[in-house]
């Protein structure tokens, strides 16, 4: 054939094509809101009607006979029929597994947790589906410990409340004794104002601090300080309220340990286990604070004789105002020397800032927290 045939063949191919696509998009426009089946079946109908038309179109310049025309658009016709049912059986197929995902979303949308969203045709929507039940997980998950966080919300303020509402009553009957002159010893009225009036800012001072650890608001002065340092001034400072427990520390490294840390915040991490660890022990009974170097990473443990923590609650007792139950001696474990169940959350927000961590466990006699520092942030003298 000539290559003007050629050009001419081409161009009445190119332009028959064209004028049948043209008229494709407008009917998918118009099925825009139809199914996938039928808007695959349109793009095939539309294939099958270019091939005839260009066919048709060429037919005196590829000197076909009538009969032959004939022949080769039934040819194209009966293949495209056959094209048009498989697309439309794999269009169905697909439809329906989209609605069994479709479905599988609802449920997750009404807060079930998929174990399963079935199996599929193609290896895409059998992909699909696993995200789906990835996601079921990861939202129950997540709706477990927004429930968990909302109780001990409620529990904060409940016990907030009740913990403000006593040194408030104490003062205003003390300050009601004073004011009618009724008070028999004035200046022991005044001291136990003075130590509820101490109660109270130290409560405030929790808050403040827990409010700061949980907007991210708490801002650390790195510095490289000695850890035995800052745990013996801390023991130094408490021992005042230790009220006749013997506070040991023990430090079995030969060479002092350095860790870039913030000074104070540490030494109130420090301070917070050690009061609780006051708080729990017997008179006489020995608390131990020890520094060690485990696994390249500095280590700070406080080891109490108070009897233990129930193990279906060593998981909560970072949460604040947790107070768990009486199998600790000789009061409930609380966590703040406020008694507002603080302590040990502001441990574990100043220890997370600090790219460390707390831990908890039960030892005999009582129990062990132990604050850990990563490995980046100590220095071997």
């Amino acid at each position: 054939m000539p290559w003007s045939d050629v050009v001419a063949v081409a161009s009445v191919a190119l332009a028959t094509t064209a004028v049948v696509g043209g008229l494709g998009v407008v009917a998918l426009l118009l099925l825009r809101r139809a199914s996938l089946v039928v808007q695959v079946c349109v793009l095939v109908l539309a294939a099958i009607v270019s091939v005839v038309a260009s066919m048709v179109g060429v037919a005196n310049a590829m000197y076909l006979s009538e009969h032959d025309l004939t022949v080769a658009v039934a040819v194209a016709a009966i293949s495209g029929v056959v094209s048009l049912v498989l697309v439309a059986v794999l269009g169905r197929l697909v439809a329906r597994n989209s609605r069994a995902l479709s479905l599988a979303a609802r449920r997750i949308g009404a807060g079930e947790r998929l174990e399963s969203a079935g199996r599929y045709s193609n290896s895409e929507l059998n992909a699909l589906a696993d995200e789906l039940v990835a996601t079921s997980a990861k939202l129950a998950e997540s709706r477990e410990r927004e429930q968990r966080i909302d109780s001990s919300r409620r529990e904060l303020v409940a016990w907030i409340s009740h913990d403000l509402r006593t040194p408030l009553a104490g003062i205003r009957a003390m300050a009601e004794a004073l004011e009618d002159g009724i008070a028999p010893d004035p200046a022991r009225y005044h001291r136990q104002m003075r130590i509820q009036v101490d109660q109270l800012s130290s409560m405030v001072d929790d808050l403040f601090e827990l409010s700061k650890i949980d907007s991210d608001a708490l801002r650390l002065s790195f510095k490289e300080v000695s850890l035995y340092d800052v745990v013996s001034d801390t023991v130094a400072d408490l021992r005042p309220a230790s009220r006749g427990r013997d506070i040991r520390v023990e430090a079995p490294l030969e060479q002092d340990l350095l860790v870039v840390a913030d000074p104070r915040e540490l030494s109130r991490a420090i301070g917070n286990l050690l009061m609780n660890a006051i708080q729990h022990t017997p008179e006489g009974s020995p608390i131990t604070v020890a520094v060690d170097l485990v696994d390249d990473r500095a280590m700070v443990s406080v080891i109490d004789a108070g009897g233990g923590i129930d193990e279906d609650d060593l998981d909560r007792v970072f949460e604040p105002a947790w107070r768990g139950s009486r199998a600790r001696t000789p009061s409930l474990r609380e966590g703040s020397t406020s008694g507002a169940g603080l302590g040990l959350a502001i441990v574990k927000g100043i220890m997370s800032a600090h790219r460390g961590e707390v831990a908890v466990r039960n030892v005999p006699g009582g129990c062990r927290f132990d604050l850990l520092l990563p490995r980046d942030a100590s220095l071997s003298a």
